[in-house]
């Protein structure tokens, strides 16, 4: 697909998304922005360009005669990092470009946004039923604590700049960054986005890396050991952050910011013995280019698709250090790197060996479930069910991204001409997609843990295969042999998570998320046991009956929250056990007897 054709489709599911809308809520009022924004983070969250637990914020302003402007922001799990969106719409068919001014006007206003909220400005004239307010107030309460800030600027136009330099803020480092429709359909084209990853070591570092390169003649990997200057893998991390440490496997080395004393202690006091002191770092690859150090010898030039799969808390380390200590003298440290070339043209198979590396090269330290779980046999089975079961119009199939990127690499190998893409997007559009994480979301929230759900979907997915994995307790059904019967009533939980996302989305001005889960468990906990299940399988949909109660519930679930929060950001407070308990005890308006998909 053109990115001509892409910038039309994207433009169509905007259209579409708020067609669906309009239809649910009668009419309200939906900022197109909002729903391209939406769409945006979405993307980004699936490729760890930002965190998974983001939020639509749609707020304008003028503050002593300035503009203010936000579109969504994530924090971190750890509170520590925040990204800031702010949206340039143009809602156009035809390519738009969008000069460096705006972006930097755009930027700038997202910018001060964030300052009067840290210095109470904002605070001081926002309504508490502000869709900014909570938000305004955790920036100023836990303003101190965040180390790193990316701003991006989201937009359907084509920009010149996709970066600008970096810049200091009152000690927090604040990055801007473009994701324009150009970028974003190098992403879903490509299907690989750490192939945007390109470090020079020319520029990063004055030169080539020493090395000794392998080439792998007969199996399917490359082979180099080298070190990285402890400089350049600080710019690299302030430059790419999380991005440098994903890869396919999903959150699996995550910047926590928190500084391993011993690191630290040795960057301080000892910077010459690091490389003697630290097991380095692994690093997988798409391509490496030689050239020659200064003494002709071998050395690396430029790492495509650089990821770090063992090492993330010595990079992140090294960065925070000198961060929360400049007086470290990062030019005497040297840092161990094993560089591992991958030479396979296949997702999946590349996936997997991406698990095994991680797998074994992280063997001295405990490693989430969730980083190597795309080979479990569970993930496996319904990946094979969903190639085999159709919809009722025996056409369409949900699609279960097992291996990371593989929907968009099953478009490119088997949408071989523009008519067999438009009938693969039609049999299996993007809204049929899920992924490990989606499924362990949909299912823990029917089995009225939301509480755990809110965490974020890395802690979640760790707990669902925790509870998978045990055979005393495990989650209905996933532990006998998975049939159809099975997969069908997983995709019906699907369906409803979805539709119901889609019905609480417009309703409320923030923390959505956080009420469709509760939302949904409250239904699982009260009419679990009824639901017909076939019924929404077959119709691929919910009932506007079912809609309309779900609209009732989650105005009373809203309010609940936020009474029972006591001032507490809805979010936090959606992650406590006591929080499912008041919404659980709550009362609610009486069920309606005419849901046909009740028993």
């Amino acid at each position: 697909m053109e990115l001509k054709e892409f910038l039309i489709q994207t433009q169509s599911d905007v259209k579409a998304e708020i067609g669906e809308r309009l239809t649910i809520n009668d009419g309200a009022s939906i900022y197109h922005e909002s729903v391209f924004s939406e769409i945006v983070m979405q993307h980004m969250a699936d490729i760890a360009m930002t965190f998974p637990d983001y939020e639509i914020c749609h707020y304008t302003a003028k503050l002593n005669n300035a503009n203010l402007r936000l579109s969504g922001y994530a924090f971190s799990e750890d509170a520590d990092q925040l990204d800031l969106f702010v949206c340039i719409y143009k809602g156009s068919d035809d390519l738009v470009t969008i000069p460096d001014s705006e972006t930097k006007t755009a930027a700038e206003q997202c910018s001060r946004f964030l300052t009067n909220c840290v210095n109470g400005k904002l605070l001081s004239i926002l309504d508490k039923s502000s869709e900014a307010y909570e938000f305004a107030l955790a920036i100023k309460e836990g303003y101190e604590k965040i180390d790193q800030i990316r701003i991006y600027v989201l937009t359907d136009g084509q920009s010149k700049a996709k970066n600008f330099k970096s810049r200091e803020e009152q000690g927090k480092t604040i990055t801007l960054e473009v994701m324009d429709i150009e970028r974003l359909h190098r992403h879903w084209s490509e299907g690989k986005p750490r192939d945007e990853l390109v470090v020079n070591f020319d520029q990063v570092s004055g030169g080539a890396l020493p090395c000794v390169y392998v080439p792998g003649e007969k199996i399917d990997y490359d082979f180099a050991l080298t070190f990285i200057p402890g400089e350049a893998l600080r710019f690299l991390y302030g430059k790419y952050g999380a991005r440098l440490l994903e890869a396919n496997v999903r959150s699996f080395l995550s910047a926590t910011g928190k500084v391993n004393k011993g690191i630290r202690d040795t960057l301080r006091n000892d910077p010459e013995r690091f490389m003697a002191y630290n097991n380095g770092i692994v690093v997988v690859a798409d391509e490496v280019h030689l050239g020659k150090i200064t003494d002709g010898g071998v050395g690396i030039l430029w790492i495509k698709g650089m990821q770090i799969v063992n090492g993330g808390q010595t990079t992140a380390s090294i960065y925070f250090s000198k961060k929360k200590n400049p007086e470290i003298d990062l030019s005497r440290v040297r840092v161990p790197a094993k560089i591992i070339v991958l030479k396979r043209s296949d997702a999946t198979l590349e996936e997997k060996l991406i698990s095994d590396i991680s797998r074994y090269a992280n063997s001295q330290n405990s490693v989430k479930q969730s980083d190597l779980s795309a080979n479990k046999p569970f993930h496996v089975e319904i990946e094979k069910l969903s190639l085999s079961t159709y919809c009722p119009d025996g056409i369409g199939r949900w699609f279960y991204e097992r291996a990371s990127g593989s929907y968009n690499t099953m478009l490119s190998l088997e949408g071989t001409t523009a008519a067999k893409e438009r009938d693969l997007k039609a049999a299996i559009p993007s809204s049929r997609k899920i992924t490990k994480t989606d499924l362990a979301k949909y299912l823990n929230t029917w089995d009225n843990r939301p509480h755990i759900v809110s965490l974020g979907s890395q802690k979640n997915f760790d707990r669902f295969m925790q509870v998978l994995n045990d055979q005393d307790q495990g989650i209905e059904a996933l532990h006998k042999e998975i049939d159809v019967v099975t997969y069908k009533k997983m995709i019906a939980k699907a369906i409803i998570f979805k539709k119901t996302n889609s019905v609480v989305r417009p309703m409320f001005p923030a923390f959505q998320g956080n009420i469709v889960i509760y939302l949904i468990s409250l239904l699982s906990f009260r009419l679990g046991g009824k639901i017909n299940f076939d019924l929404i399988w077959n119709k691929q949909d919910i009932s506007l009956e079912l809609r309309n109660q779900l609209q009732i519930w989650a105005k009373e679930i809203n309010a609940v929250l936020h009474q029972s929060s006591e001032g507490r950001m809805i979010s936090e407070w959606a992650k406590k056990q006591e929080c499912w308990e008041k919404i659980k005890n709550s009362e609610y308006s009486e069920i309606s007897d005419k849901i046909p998909e009740l028993l």
